[in-house]
Parts: C-alpha cells; structure tokens; sequence
C-alpha cells in the first residue's frame, strides 16, 4: 500500500518508480508523468498558484505539466511553459526526479532548472504569479509533491537558482 508520500529509488544514476501503485483499499491508481521548471531569476524562482475550479485549487506549485504521448520530457516542458506562461524555453537543464503518490494518483515529476527563457512570464491559464524567495516560498502552501522540491530549496537555494 502506498500512502500520500513521496517515492523513488536510485539505483547508480537511474531513477527507478513502482511498476504499479495501490491506493489504501489495495486498487490499482492511474500514473502520469509530469515536468516542472523551476524558472530562476536572481535569487528567485517563479511559483504559480492554482486558479479556482481546478484540482488542488488555490495551492502553490511549480509551473509545467503532464508529458504527452512521444514527447521527451524536455520537449514538454517547454511545451508547457509556451503554453502555462508565453516564454520559450532555449536549453532546460535536468535537476531531479521524484514521485509522490496521492490517494488517486501516482505523479512521476521531473524537474528542470530553467535560467535562459525569452518573454516575461503571464499567467495565460488563470494561475497567480510570483517571484519567491526560496525563504518566501516556505510561507506559502505548495503541492504535496512539490514540498520536498521547496525545502531543497530553502536549505541550497542560492546555488541551484545562480547555477
């Protein structure tokens, strides 16, 4: 049984995941993959807030999404942040990947650090914007799957967002 938790096992430089996850009833739940970028500037990197009448409305999160079929997850991101925030992306470098098992779904999350981005970041789908601080951020309600990434970055910030 899984439990809202966060999973994944590194075997040398692989990043393994569960074949299959089982909600707290023993039921098989659905998984995705998803990328987010953590788009830095200065010492401050972009969080955007759910808009009402979305899942986990009103929570913190990094910006991205689900991968679509035959897409690298590099090709998503950048995919996403087009379409979440009007910037394109030139090169995403690969940060980290984990897993966090909800009580109806298994998120692979894939994130990336996004330093080189051209356009000023809108929010085209509804979300709230905002510039954080890896210390501001620790006062907002992030995702759970996306909590351990803003503790990370509280405790080692500086040097991830300045590269």
């Amino acid at each position: 049984m899984l439990s809202p938790s966060s999973t994944s096992v590194m075997l040398g430089h692989t990043r393994l995941y569960p074949v299959t996850a089982l909600s707290q009833t023993n039921h098989v739940i659905p998984e995705i993959q998803v990328v987010a970028g953590i788009l830095c500037q200065a010492e401050r990197f972009l969080a955007v807030r759910r808009p009402p009448g979305k899942p986990f409305a009103g929570l913190w999160e990094f910006p991205g999404g689900k991968v679509e079929p035959g897409e690298s997850h590099s090709q998503a991101l950048i995919r996403e942040l087009r379409e979440e925030l009007g910037v394109d992306v030139a090169v995403p470098r690969f940060w980290r990947a984990t897993s966090h098992a909800y009580d109806h779904l298994l998120v692979h999350l894939h994130f990336f650090v996004v330093r080189d981005f051209r356009g000023a970041p809108q929010a085209l789908e509804g979300h709230t914007l905002a510039w954080l601080t890896p210390q501001e951020a620790q006062t907002k309600t992030f995702l759970e799957a996306d909590a351990g990434i803003v503790a990370d970055l509280a405790r080692n910030g500086v040097a991830i967002l300045r590269g």
